[in-house]
């Protein structure tokens, strides 16, 4: 949690540094053009962890993105831009993400040891963030109006968001695995394992591109990486525990429950067993996810829309 005060705070200095290095040129260039926009996005979601992924070692980002399990993300945002090149934005998501050994495939690499390990999981996804938006290419713009234009930006913000990773058991049913503290989280034998919340900070980091087809109109394409502090996200980080433990710590249903579910290579090969502290995941990296969303968004006020363009004409012929 320390780490991700530094972070945020990090930010924010960067925030009040930059406007105000730019806040004179900026003035000179698009002064009093404040506006809002909104809209919607939707998109693919694909989830980055321990469960699934492609041949060989399991990798970060594109590599070991299990497509058969995407699904959708669905979005509002609002953005308030006091100039073209700078955009403070507040976004809600949600979505579903999903991960299963299963789709690893049967190589004969390093991915057999997940195809065996068997373990899958599914989490609802809420999510809330806010960001500052750059659009560099205003700078040599001919500013003219923005039917027509394209602008490319990069985006970076803080933000949080709600899962509860969940499975099947062997009726079928769908059981939360945070309560069943599968890897001993909160346990006294194991210190290091703290329990996980199920409500999280993260770190939006992207880029993507608007293209006005209207005054007041844009759509365009953004891809959207969220860096996370928590590799439980699929309630997968670390190694194998003495199973007696869910007996001294847990109710005898919950016991019963987490002696089905921690384990599951027995379901391909019978009466087997983990080795004590033996691997079950890798904690060397946090989970992660990212969406490509398609944008679509309307102007609400500022100089370029019809209103306006209105009002200008009924003021005194001054530079805008």
């Amino acid at each position: 949690m320390k780490r991700v005060v530094l972070i945020v705070r990090a930010i924010l200095f960067a925030l009040i540094f930059i406007s105000s290095s730019f806040k004179s040129f900026s003035q000179s260039i698009t002064a009093g053009n404040g506006k809002v926009e909104i809209g919607i996005g939707l998109g693919p979601l694909f989830f980055l962890g321990d469960l699934g992924g492609s041949k060989g070692v399991g990798k970060t980002f594109v590599k070991d993105v299990d497509f058969p399990l995407t699904k959708l993300c669905k979005g509002i945002f609002l953005t308030v831009t006091p100039n073209e090149w700078l955009g403070f934005r507040l976004a809600a998501n949600i979505g579903v993400l999903e991960g299963d050994d299963k789709q690893a495939p049967a190589k004969g690499g390093d991915e057999e040891f997940r195809k065996y390990r068997n373990l899958n999981f599914k989490s609802n996804l809420l999510e809330g963030y806010a960001a500052v938006e750059f659009y560099p290419t205003v700078f040599i713009e001919q500013y003219d109006g923005l039917l027509g234009k394209f602008r490319p930006y990069g985006l970076i913000g803080v933000g949080g968001y709600h899962f509860n990773p969940k499975t099947q058991d062997n009726s079928g049913n769908w059981v939360a695995l945070q309560p069943l503290h599968l890897e001993g989280q909160g346990f006294a034998e194991y210190p290091d394992r703290k329990v996980y919340s199920l409500t999280q900070l993260e770190m939006p980091i992207g880029f993507g591109f608007k293209f006005y087809v209207k005054e007041n109109m844009f759509i365009g394409l953004e891809v959207l990486h969220r860096k996370l502090f928590t590799d439980y996200v699929d309630d997968v980080s670390t190694n194998y525990i003495d199973p007696l433990l869910f007996n001294k710590y847990l109710t005898p249903d919950k016991a019963a429950l987490a002696n089905q579910l921690y384990y599951r290579s027995n379901e391909i090969t019978p009466n087997t067993r983990p080795a004590l502290d033996e691997q079950r995941g890798d904690p060397k990296q946090n989970d992660a996810f990212f969406s490509p969303l398609i944008r679509m968004g309307w102007r609400l006020n500022g100089h370029n829309t019809p209103n306006g363009r209105a009002l200008r004409q009924l003021r005194c012929p001054l530079y805008y």
